[in-house]
């Protein structure tokens, strides 16, 4: 240390654990205690069960808009666990994961990250759209998807032993994959991997209706839509239309905006910049809503 520096302040555990808990509100655990709507598709329930009952760290697959979010929230819930999500891109470092010294009220504290407060809580710490990620940021989660199950902070010198009711799940979407982004075999095989998809018809129906109070017989032309939008896909989009995007647009005409116009907005904008592809789908929203 050179001289003049000033060393920080030894504060109790204690201490650290209350300024961890008053200065990190954007990251802190929650349990979620109303049951989110989940429709299951298949046996992904039973699966994830499974894999948290083994302690497995979880891969989600799928599509932009799927559900995969919703999920991870429903298994959340039905397990009784906190879950920290967090939002994965290219600036996050290591360092917003795991936490850093900070000068509070002329203490230099060290505040714990999103991902460290999980590892402590026995929380189930979800990175969505891992991929986005830094590479060098994603490395710090490979100690803790192997039988290891630690975590490192080199800044304190400290090795986290993982609770034991800690899960990790991180999802992405193969849609979006390249030589830049993509996963690592060293970090892919570290995961079970579960496949997401859109829902099945009837059930997306359900979702649209529920979530976008609107009546089965509208979602369900919403949805009709959406599958021959999935099936253009070859002519240019890079993506299907997204269940959540059916929902923006049903939530538009639950509020008086007329269909086209809503399925204009919340679907066809959104998916294209592209002026013959945006005619196409507002021929398609025309031809489905006939009658609007």
């Amino acid at each position: 240390m050179h001289a003049g520096q000033r060393q920080p302040r030894v504060i109790s555990c204690e201490r650290e654990r209350s300024v961890t808990e008053n200065y990190s509100i954007n990251t802190k655990s929650r349990r979620i205690t109303t049951e989110p709507y989940y429709l299951s598709s298949g046996n992904e329930i039973r699966l994830f069960e499974a894999s948290y009952d083994a302690r497995l760290p979880v891969m989600l697959k799928g599509p932009t808009g799927c559900g995969k979010t919703r999920f991870v929230e429903y298994m959340a819930y039905r397990l009784e666990r906190p879950l920290i999500t967090i939002s994965c891109h290219e600036d996050l470092f290591a360092s917003d994961l795991l936490g850093r010294y900070l000068l509070l009220q002329e203490e230099t504290v060290w505040v714990d990250g999103p991902l460290t407060q999980a590892v402590r809580m026995g929380a189930i710490c979800y990175l969505d759209e891992i991929v986005e990620a830094r590479k060098d940021t994603t490395v710090v989660i490979h100690p803790l998807s192997d039988n290891r199950r630690i975590l490192s902070i080199d800044k304190k010198g400290e090795t986290l032993k993982a609770h034991s009711d800690f899960m990790l799940v991180i999802s992405y979407n193969p849609g979006y994959q390249s030589v830049l982004k993509d996963l690592k075999q060293s970090t892919r095989q570290r995961f079970v991997a579960m496949p997401f998809a859109y829902p099945p018809l009837d059930n997306e129906t359900q979702i649209v209706a529920h979530e976008g109070q609107i009546n089965v017989n509208t979602a369900k032309r919403l949805v009709g839509f959406a599958h021959r939008i999935r099936n253009i896909r070859e002519h240019g989009l890079a993506e299907g239309a997204s269940t959540r995007l059916l929902i923006y647009a049903a939530q538009l005409m639950n509020r008086g905006i007329p269909e086209r116009e809503a399925c204009e907005m919340a679907i066809c904008q959104p998916l294209t910049d592209d002026e013959k592809i945006q005619e196409t789908l507002v021929e398609l929203v025309a031809d489905i809503f006939y009658d609007a």
